[in-house]
């Protein structure tokens, strides 16, 4: 099975580096494609993913994840498209857990997981984790469970569903994509398909705030009829 791999990065020179070497050692020469595409970046972010061999690097202007997902996809040829953010890094078996899903199950449209989140004192990871355990009945029942740095999506649902949706810059995007690919196949959420991402965004923003937007965000999403996402969002580079 072909599968690309998808790295959308705004401004990320801190850590893209860091994403890719994960790559690198953890699946090497498994991916037929991996594209980091800089999304308008002003930064190195893509002369540092040029330096690493095989990547290839698009540019998309127009700043939001729906835009830069989008992109990068497009540029893809594979049967699978695998997405990671720049902040994350790849654990071992990720990639083969992709391929085993999606040749195993026909029918299966979307697979994603969650994060751990590094960088974060003790009890906040306890508290995450049990945030995780109460979304994922959520997840489950309706179909809707993709967490947008940690997913591969068929490319024919990818087709289907003409792309993702650019109308959403940052929450709810990954809700959307759900809600769209259960309209063609099946959506699996596995706690064992787990990606480690940082966690600046809890860092900035504060633990229980941004638990409480993407608790909200996830609700919306996943029980209503026409969606009200949070429309703003800070960055923390």
């Amino acid at each position: 099975m072909e599968i690309s791999l998808v790295i959308p990065a705004y401004n990320e020179e801190k850590w893209v580096g860091q994403a890719l070497a994960s790559v690198f050692k953890n699946a090497p020469h498994r991916f037929k494609e991996i594209i980091v595409v800089d999304n308008a970046s002003t930064d190195r972010t893509a002369d540092i993913a040029r330096g690493f061999p095989g990547v290839s690097v698009v540019r998309e202007d127009n700043k939001g994840t729906s835009f830069a997902r989008l992109r990068g996809a497009l540029a893809t040829t594979s049967e699978v498209i695998a997405f990671m953010d720049a902040d994350e890094r790849m654990r071992p078996g990720w990639y083969e857990m992709i391929a085993r899903s999606f040749t195993k199950d026909p029918n299966l449209a979307v697979l994603s997981g969650p994060y751990h989140y590094y960088g974060i004192p003790a009890w906040q990871d306890i508290i995450i984790r049990i945030d995780w355990l109460l979304a994922a009945p959520i997840n489950w029942l309706t179909h809707t469970g993709v967490v947008g740095g940690n997913f591969a999506i068929r490319r024919t649902i990818f087709d289907k569903m003409h792309g993702f949706n650019t109308t959403l810059v940052f929450f709810g995007d990954d809700v959307d994509i759900g809600r769209r690919a259960r309209n063609f196949g099946r959506v699996r959420f596995s706690f064992r398909f787990i990606i480690d991402a940082s966690s600046r965004r809890f860092r900035g923003a504060g633990l229980l705030y941004t638990l409480w937007l993407y608790a909200r965000n996830l609700l919306e999403g996943a029980f209503a009829a026409h969606p009200n996402y949070t429309k703003t969002h800070r960055d923390f580079r």
